[in-house]
């Protein structure tokens, strides 16, 4: 019996012992390949390591209850071999200095050891069925705190893989430890394959300086630090809005760092946008501004002694001042487009119509300048009504006709005509120059806002917010669409789409309202 108890003893200590060694070499792993102390907080719980500590004192506790029972029922053997062999002893009767009623006594006696024997062993019992019952209580909250944090653990990994932005984490050994899918697409890596691997051999040479903060911000510790940050993808560069913060232990000590990266490269480029906006602005202004100014101080000088020389002045006050008024009026009627905020008043209008009413607008200066206006109107069909507001098209017309006039040298010619597409239900109005022309390179900038072809700069002055005007009235007012061609030195082609109106629309006005 002994030496069964003895084997016990090994057999528990051993056990305990590798329990308890287990669980507090995960409480105070820091460091190991298994993903150092801020592993510990993502990937494995506390709760783990204490269920170990727990396990091992618990089998202490039922060791020494076994131990404790074991000696209490060898005992108990003892005493009723003792008491057996003391029975057989009474009975012999070779022993004649014991009497009759000595048996009764002692086997009285055996039964009362009994009793208290039995007595004994129900309360070890009972104890330990206490402690049992208490231990198996403690194991299930451990159980239940264990799925719940799992749980909770799979909740924070959905989250951040679902996050749009890049997001990484990384131990205190540079190594990565968690990242989005966002963030394997950034730095082409997967990372379920490179879970561990040290950050540097994830991510190539052209993106260390986000490298570089991360260890910077790990090193000094800093509270959560915001840098913009280039990173080229895709032969192109992109700017991110680069938010580092520190990760603490239960020592304040630093074990991690997460990164969380915002692309903001489409809201750099409308700043940019919007600053360049505002100084071509500044400049068209200032220069019928300055102009305005200098002959209005000169007459008031009394420098325009006659009065040809006053009427010179007058006319270029005159034709700054109306230059100014077009240059705000187009930058207004851009930003109303553009917020959403112009009125508009659509119906069926012809475009024979209107380009009768502004072919005899731009007469005058095509006369000016000996440029031939050729008005195919034999090639218009009947039906060219479109759903438009008639004012807009109107100033769409007169910004591609005079653009037209304006860049084609003396001599030359502009034409405009008008096409019918039934089956693809679009009207289509081109006005063709024989102007300068445009370079390849610079077609597809001809529409952007203050953009100045480089051929036409010394032939003509421009806000270059004219053609702009068109594509939003075009394109974002009436769903239609402008294009372009051109060729340097034989002139160029402008027009645009629309789509028809129906005749039913049209044959329901009054004839009156019909264009």
């Amino acid at each position: 019996m002994k030496s069964v108890r003895n084997l016990y003893l090994v057999v528990t200590a051993v056990a305990a012992i590798s329990l308890l060694a287990g669980g507090l070499a995960q409480w105070l792993d820091s460091g190991t390949e298994e993903g150092g102390r801020f592993a510990a907080y993502v990937q494995r719980s506390y709760v783990v390591s204490a269920c170990h500590i727990l396990g091992a004192v618990g089998v202490i506790w039922l060791g020494w209850y076994w131990i404790k029972m074991a000696g209490a029922i060898t005992s108990m053997a003892k005493r009723l071999k003792a008491d057996e062999l003391q029975g057989l002893n009474l009975e012999d009767p070779q022993r004649p200095e014991i009497k009759p009623d000595d048996g009764v006594r002692v086997k009285q006696d055996h039964n009362a050891v009994i009793d208290e024997l039995s007595e004994v062993v129900n309360e070890r019992l009972c104890d330990f069925s206490n402690v049992i019952g208490e231990l198996e209580k403690q194991i299930n909250d451990l159980q239940i705190q264990i799925r719940l944090t799992q749980r909770q653990k799979g909740h924070i990994e959905a989250i951040i893989y679902s996050i749009h932005d890049a997001v990484i984490v990384i131990d205190e050994f540079d190594r990565l430890l968690m990242a989005n899918e966002a963030a394997g697409k950034l730095f082409h890596f997967d990372f379920k394959s490179t879970q561990h691997e040290r950050i540097d051999r994830l991510i190539s040479e052209g993106k260390l300086e986000f490298i570089d903060f991360l260890r910077h911000s790990r090193q000094s510790k800093a509270q959560p630090t915001r840098k913009e940050i280039e990173i080229l993808e895709d032969v192109e560069p992109k700017t991110y809005d680069c938010i580092v913060s520190c990760i603490y232990d239960e020592n304040q000590q630093v074990c991690g760092v997460v990164a969380v990266l915002h692309d903001i490269t489409r809201e750099k480029q409308i700043q940019q946008t919007k600053n360049d906006f505002v100084n071509h602005v500044c400049h068209e202004l200032k220069t019928p501004l300055a102009s305005i100014s200098a002959y209005s101080e000169m007459l008031i000088d009394g420098e325009a002694d006659d009065e040809k020389t006053r009427e010179e002045f007058y006319s270029v006050i005159q034709t700054q001042a109306e230059r100014l008024n077009r240059l705000i009026e187009d930058i207004l009627n851009i930003s109303r487009i553009e917020s959403g905020l112009i009125k508009v008043n659509k119906e069926p209008v012809s475009l024979t119509m209107i380009i009768e009413e502004q072919l005899h607008m731009i007469k005058s200066y095509a006369e000016e300048k000996n440029i031939c206006l050729e008005d195919i109107g034999q090639s218009r069909v009947v039906f060219d009504q479109v759903h438009a507001d008639r004012d807009m098209i109107s100033q769409v017309i007169v910004n591609l006709l005079s653009n037209a006039v304006k860049y084609t040298p003396s001599g030359g010619s502009v034409k405009i005509e008008t096409e019918v597409d039934e089956t693809a239900n679009i009207a289509r109005l081109i006005v063709t120059d024989t102007g300068v022309g445009i370079p390849e390179d610079e077609i597809e900038h001809v529409f952007d806002k203050f953009y100045r072809v480089s051929t036409g700069e010394k032939q003509a002055k421009g806000t270059g917010l004219g053609l702009n005007l068109v594509k939003q009235i075009i394109e974002k007012v009436h769903n239609g669409r402008v294009f372009v061609s051109s060729k340097p030195g034989a002139g160029s082609t402008f027009g645009f789409e629309l789509p028809l109106a129906t005749r039913d629309v049209f044959e329901s006005l009054p004839v009156a309202g019909r264009a």
